[in-house]
């Protein structure tokens, strides 16, 4: 498992700090990313067999755009 910091930047100028395990050998315990804040454990995200990330669980109840933008940011960094 790797670790590692994220940051996304909403249109509203707001600023959230993320950090995120990823793990090379998911299996069915776990989604390849796990997404925290503040320690805590808000989302976990899994590629699909095109490689896009999909939600695999909320437990934070983070709003869609907050996920799409986490989304996006980790899609970018072509993991």
């Amino acid at each position: 498992m790797d670790r590692f910091h994220l940051s996304i930047t909403h249109q509203d100028s707001r600023t959230e700090n993320f950090e995120v395990a990823e793990y090379l050998h998911h299996s069915d315990t776990h989604c390849k990313f796990e997404i925290f804040q503040n320690g805590k454990l808000i989302a976990s995200l899994e590629p699909d067999k095109n490689e896009y990330l999909h939600v695999c669980k909320n437990p934070g109840g983070i709003d869609y755009e907050t996920l799409h933008l986490i989304i996006h940011k980790l899609e970018s960094y072509n993991l």
